[in-house]
């Protein structure tokens, strides 16, 4: 788990379209899938967290995969995962 936080931008129905990590700019370069929680399992946590897998290309073509996760409706994003 990286847990690092995370600029994101959504869509209108909340969507991820483009973020900033590390520093660097990125857009949603695929169709975002939302994460599923266990919720059984999330047991110290006020509410259920909002999660999505797409993959995101920076400037210079370069793409990765990202799993992130917000508590907070959105306000604070997380990284949990990225993948090349």
């Amino acid at each position: 788990m990286v847990a690092a936080a995370m600029t994101v931008w959504v869509s209108s129905i909340g969507i991820p379209e483009r973020y900033v990590w590390q520093g660097i700019r990125y857009k949603v370069s695929d169709t975002p899938t939302p994460l599923e929680f266990d919720i059984d399992a999330v047991t110290h946590f006020d509410q259920i967290p909002t999660g999505w897998r797409f993959q995101g290309t920076n400037e210079d073509n370069n793409s990765l995969i990202f799993d992130v996760v917000s508590f907070d409706q959105g306000q604070e994003w997380r990284v949990l995962r990225t993948y090349n």
